[in-house]
C-alpha cells in the first residue's frame, strides 16, 4: 500500500494503476475506520481490482459549534486496518492541500441539501460536496463507493457526480451494523454505557415502522408519529427529526408510495447519530393479506 499526502504524488500513484490497465474504486472517508469503511475499501477491491482511500476530516463541513475539533482520529490504526483490506492506495493530504490560501470555489447542490440534515447544518452538504468533487478530480476513479447510512449525504453526491458529468459510477451499498442493530459511525466511540445500551432503539423504531408499512399504513404522519412515540418511550434521547421522503429525490411525502426514506436523526447527550431504511412501498390494493 503506497501512502500519499500530494495531489502529485496521487496522481503519479493513479497513473501508473492506469498504464497496468487497472480499474479505480474510490472511498472517500474522514478516518477512524470501522467495519463500514471496510466494507466498502473490500468491495471496491473485488470489484475494480484497485482502490483508492482517502482520509481527510472536511472542516469545510463543520459548523463552528460542531465536533471538528474533537472528532476520533488515529491514522496509524486506519493505515493498518487499510493495509490489511489491500488498499492500493491511501491518500492523506493536509488542510493546505485541500484548501490552498487562494480557494474560493464552492459547490452548492440545491434543494436536496436543504433538507432532512441540512435544515439543521446548514453549509454541510456544501462542504461535503465541495471537498468530494475536488477529491475526484485528484484520484479520477471509474466508481465511487458510499454508505447508505449517509443517504442524504449520498443522494447529494450522485446528483452532483451526475449534474456535473464526473465519468464514473456511484455505488451506494447497504448500512453495516453492529450485531444489536445500531448503525457503525466513528461518532458511536462518544457514547456512554446508558446512551449505547438504548441507541439500537433507533434502528428498532424503523423496523418496526417498515412492518406497519407491510400491513398497510400508509400515513407518512402516522409512520412518523409513531417512530417518535417509540423513541421517546425507550430512550433519554432527544429526536431531531423523523422525516418520511422520497429515496431518489427526498421531497417530502404525506402518502407513502415508491421508494420511501425513512430517516432520523437523535441526540443522545451531545451525541448525534442518524439512521434510515429505504421500503418500496406498493399500492394499497397490492398489499397481500
Amino acid at each position: 500500500m503506497r501512502v500519499v499526502k500530494t495531489i502529485k504524488q496521487l496522481r503519479r500513484a493513479v497513473k501508473a494503476i492506469r498504464l497496468k490497465g487497472g480499474k479505480i474504486g474510490f472511498v472517500p472517508t474522514m478516518g477512524y475506520f470501522h467495519a463500514g469503511h471496510l466494507s466498502l475499501m473490500a468491495k471496491a477491491k473485488r470489484e475494480c481490482g484497485a482502490c483508492v482511500v482517502s482520509i481527510y476530516v472536511n472542516p469545510k463541513q463543520f459548523a463552528p459549534h460542531e465536533d471538528l475539533g474533537r472528532y476520533p482520529r488515529d491514522l496509524r490504526r486506519d493505515s493498518t486496518l487499510a493495509e490489511k483490506e489491500n488498499v492500493d492506495i491511501l491518500f492523506i493530504p493536509s488542510d493546505n492541500v485541500v484548501y490552498p490560501k487562494s480557494f474560493l470555489t464552492y459547490i452548492d447542490v440545491e434543494k436536496i441539501s436543504r433538507t432532512l440534515c441540512g435544515q439543521y447544518r446548514p453549509g454541510h452538504f456544501r462542504g461535503v460536496a465541495t471537498v468530494v468533487a475536488k477529491l475526484l478530480n485528484m484520484a479520477t476513479p471509474d466508481v465511487m463507493y458510499l454508505g447508505q447510512k449517509d443517504a442524504q449525504q449520498a443522494a447529494v453526491l450522485k446528483t452532483m457526480a451526475a449534474d456535473l458529468d464526473f465519468p464514473l459510477t456511484v455505488r451506494v451499498m447497504p448500512t453495516v451494523r453492529e450485531k444489536d442493530g445500531l448503525a457503525m459511525s466513528s461518532r458511536n466511540v462518544y457514547l456512554t454505557a446508558r446512551e449505547r445500551a438504548q441507541a439500537p432503539v433507533l434502528y428498532r423504531s424503523l423496523n418496526l415502522a417498515r412492518a406497519r408499512i407491510q400491513k398497510g399504513e400508509r400515513s407518512a404522519a402516522g409512520i412518523i408519529r409513531f417512530i417518535r412515540k417509540n423513541i421517546a418511550r425507550h430512550t433519554e434521547g432527544k429526536i431531531q427529526y423523523v422525516a418520511c421522503v422520497d429515496a431518489d429525490t427526498l421531497g417530502p411525502l404525506k402518502i407513502l408510495k415508491g421508494r420511501v426514506l425513512i430517516a432520523l436523526s437523535v441526540f443522545f447527550g451531545s451525541t448525534r447519530l442518524i439512521d434510515n431504511v429505504i421500503i418500496p412501498v406498493k399500492k394499497p390494493r397490492e398489499v397481500q393479506n
